[in-house]
């Protein structure tokens, strides 16, 4: 036999026992006397089992396995060893993710038939931890919307969720998706009109996802509505994203608004990034993990300082963005440490594309009007990013009425939901 295996307890006698006979059987073993010991060896490399006792000094196994898991670090099987466990114990450690549980004093044929048991998991192809909502972050405003989310979780009624793209449209609504149900995404929307019966059969006591909602033609909003009507009374529940405002495009007649009110029964905003950056660094870390894990990449790990210039950027692209920076670092660092100079190398160029100066981009030497136009342009550009695409909002900031709003953007040709060629 072969396989690299962890043996964590805090039993001298215990490990001892463990390391002989495992080493007799063929194992690369090592040894962890405690949790902190543990961390250090998953660290440095993934193993192929780790055999955990629950009852320790310094952090109980339990509290290991769920550090593991938050961090995207439990991608290998992992045993629960102990002599005094309850039941209820055992269920939540195999709820976290162990596969066996080891009642001690361990008798040999036991231990031997689990450990080659796990082992045939570790051969399995290497899967990379998945990211999904909890991975997010802890900070308060990523834990006012886990709590939100919870709160409507056991409800069917149509979910609307807003925000930027790329701020996590899709973990959310994963997180609402009840386990072992069917997951139905509409990523050809054509399908809402050729077949929203097929689709409601296929939903069944499921989830429906349809990304990008602001993005339906009239006739695509039809097919929706047609969908809603077969899934009323069923136990399937619908959830729908937009990047832009719905609001906006119901003003400008290129969204029913009668359709709207059904969607969007419950409405969840999701913040960008740059409203809870102190999520940033452990975000990043767990997407660093993901490439280690999937082999993407050398076991690497981020400088304090690199991870504070990727928590003070604002990525506007978000999520998708911030991976892409990661994986680029990944792949690209000189060593095994990604340091700040590293992070400046990808990070400064987007900056200086993202940030020019107003005087740099006025032209100073063109006539009054011209220059004036250019300075009107950067003016509503940057103030529709900065209000969501409101188009409520951006008229209140800027003191016009909406009429006289989509004028002055059309005498811009700036393209912001309104078809721009259409009579004002």
């Amino acid at each position: 036999m072969s396989g690299y295996v962890l043996v964590v307890d805090d039993e001298v006698g215990i490990r001892d026992l463990l390391s002989e006979i495992l080493a007799e059987e063929g194992y690369d073993v090592h040894v962890a006397e405690n949790a902190e010991e543990a961390r250090r060896y998953r660290s440095e490399r993934r193993p192929d089992l780790v055999l955990l006792d629950i009852w320790m000094p310094d952090t109980d196994g339990v509290t290991l396995l769920k550090e593991w898991a938050a961090s995207g670090q439990l991608t290998m099987p992992v045993v629960m060893m102990s002599g005094h466990a309850t039941i209820d114990t055992a269920v939540e450690a195999t709820k976290l993710g162990a596969v066996d549980f080891l009642e001690k004093p361990i008798a040999l044929a036991k231990l031997l038939a689990t450990v080659t048991k796990a082992i045939k998991k570790a051969d399995a192809p290497r899967r990379a931890p998945s990211f999904e909502l909890s991975a997010l972050g802890k900070s308060q405003v990523v834990q006012d919307l886990k709590k939100r989310l919870a709160q409507i979780a056991g409800h069917t009624h149509p979910v609307l969720l807003s925000g930027e793209p790329g701020s996590g449209f899709d973990l959310c609504a994963r997180f609402l998706h009840p386990a072992n149900m069917p997951w139905v995404e509409i990523v050809e929307r054509g399908q809402l009109v050729a077949s929203p019966s097929e689709l409601a059969e296929k939903v069944e006591n499921g989830t429906l996802y349809l990304p990008e909602l602001c993005e339906l033609n009239k006739l695509e909003q039809k097919g929706l509505s047609l969908l809603i009507d077969k899934l009323n009374g069923s136990t399937a529940r619908l959830v729908c994203a937009t990047s832009r405002s719905m609001d906006e495009l119901i003003a400008t007649n290129e969204f029913d608004p009668r359709l709207y009110y059904r969607v969007s029964t419950v409405t969840v905003h999701i913040p960008p990034l740059r409203e809870h950056r102190e999520d940033i660094p452990d975000i990043a870390n767990f997407m660093l993990t993901q490439l280690i894990e999937s082999g993407e990449c050398p076991p690497r790990k981020f400088s304090i300082a690199a991870l504070n210039q990727l928590r003070h950027f604002d990525w506007p692209g978000n999520l998708p963005q911030l991976n892409n920076i990661v994986r680029s670092l990944a792949i690209a660092a000189l060593s095994d440490e990604i340091a700040s100079e590293d992070v400046s190398r990808v990070v400064v160029p987007l900056k200086q594309e993202s940030s020019p100066s107003i005087a740099q981009m006025i032209p100073m030497d063109a006539p009054l009007r011209e220059a004036r136009d250019v300075f009107e342009r950067l003016y509503f550009e940057q103030l529709i990013q900065k209000e969501g695409g409101s188009m409520t909002k951006v008229a209140d900031k800027a003191g016009l009425e909406r009429t006289h709003l989509y004028r002055k953007l059309k005498q811009l040709n700036i393209r912001h939901g309104k078809r721009l060629d259409e009579d004002l």
